[in-house]
């Protein structure tokens, strides 16, 4: 059996709650909001700022599945055969840079600067 589909599900799943943490981040610590959305874009995302830690969290334990399901060991498929690690290596970087990304965001969603 393949694992694609828990590859593809694994990884966007990582990929789409970051860029829902990117969005929701954006709205606090990123002044380019206003020049992107104008004033009434950036006055609705500020009000999704009360999401951000819900957001951060959520990132946080999907990062944890997916760490989990990338490094833990390879089931063995019926006819005896195992996935090979090079083939997960794109998944394990796809995972790094997503963590690396919400990381990244948190950090700037919560320091000084980003006070609004």
């Amino acid at each position: 059996m393949t694992e694609k589909p828990q590859v593809i599900g694994t990884a966007s799943g990582a990929l789409g709650l970051g860029a829902f943490a990117a969005a929701v981040g954006g709205c606090c610590g990123a002044p380019w909001a206003v020049a992107l959305f104008g004033v009434t874009g950036a006055i609705g995302l500020a009000r999704l700022a009360f999401l951000l830690p819900y957001a951060l969290i959520g990132a946080a334990i999907l990062l944890g599945v997916a760490f989990w399901s990338v490094y833990r060991p390879a089931p063995a498929s019926a006819d005896g055969a195992c996935v090979s690690q090079s083939q997960r290596r794109p998944l394990r970087i796809l995972v790094w840079v997503a963590a690396v990304l919400v990381a990244a965001l948190s950090v700037v969603a919560f320091s000084p600067f980003a006070s609004s």
